[in-house]
């Protein structure tokens, strides 16, 4: 156990690995926008359901660490935009989404020692794919927590708001990590150009799904000592998020590593 915490740390030293997070993060940042307005627009245009919109500006909420009304207040001007804004937020996110997993595939084939990478259009299908995927958990995630609310408020009819409020925050925090901890299983599982064994990576996807809710509230404890209001000005709400991208990104690549090594060190 110990070398292989000795290994993990010389690994997130490595330059390559904070390339490939930093380049994660940044086409991390460049789809979250475009995916948020996707999703919300069809809760708003498809469902109808004010309890799943109002799920989503909550998971934003606790979910950022930084900036959290004024991301909800610019997405819901953007929700009721004209129609080509919609469009344009589809094309960015398929441009994007793929720009996520063409340096992770190259991270995660290193990891597993996979020589050769796929080709352009081979990461491109994958891609979509596994964008497809992590937008339809999202958005199970986000239905049936509306889902739960709802049945408490129609059992309380209308009385104990303070409980409904504690039954949603709990409902919601349970399905996101759920949700989190499923997208980093597909990640790890599918994104590697080799066989990978699904075992092998869940004990890891399940590590990082939790160790993942705990940075956030590091990150965000930490936050007023790293100060970027007073070195970015206007911008400190996008390094401030940037920044927890690239955390995010490195959280990643070290569950990938984790259970790389604890795989092939028993084969």
């Amino acid at each position: 156990m110990e070398g292989l915490l000795r290994s993990t740390s010389r690994y997130m030293l490595r330059t390559e690995v904070h390339t490939f997070a930093f380049s994660v993060a940044a086409n991390a940042i460049l789809s979250f926008f475009p995916f948020l307005l996707l999703l919300l627009t069809l809760i708003r245009r498809v469902f109808h359901s004010q309890i799943m919109y109002s799920v989503v500006e909550s998971l934003l909420r606790d979910y950022l660490p930084t900036g959290q009304e004024f991301v909800i207040r610019n997405l819901n001007a953007l929700v009721s935009a004209h129609q080509r804004a919609k469009i344009f937020s589809v094309v960015m996110l398929l441009i994007t989404s793929t720009g996520i997993f063409l340096p992770l595939e190259v991270a995660l084939n290193r990891v597993w020692g996979f020589r050769n990478n796929r080709s352009y259009l081979g990461n491109q299908l994958i891609a979509l794919g596994l964008a497809f995927a992590c937008g339809s958990l999202a958005l199970i995630s986000v239905a049936l927590t509306a889902g739960n609310v709802a049945v408490v408020k129609s059992a309380l009819h209308g009385y104990g708001a303070w409980y409904v409020q504690l039954v949603g925050f709990v409902t919601m925090k349970v399905f996101a990590i759920l949700a989190s901890i499923a997208g980093f299983f597909l990640v790890y599982w599918l994104l590697p150009n080799g066989k990978v064994p699904a075992r092998g990576v869940l004990p890891a996807a399940i590590l990082m799904g939790l160790l993942s809710e705990a940075l956030k509230y590091a990150y965000i404890l930490a936050l007023p000592w790293l100060n970027f209001g007073e070195v970015y000005g206007p911008f400190a709400i996008s390094v401030s998020l940037m920044f927890w991208a690239f955390l995010s990104g490195m959280l990643l690549l070290t569950g990938a590593h984790l259970s790389a090594r604890r795989i092939l060190r028993n084969v």
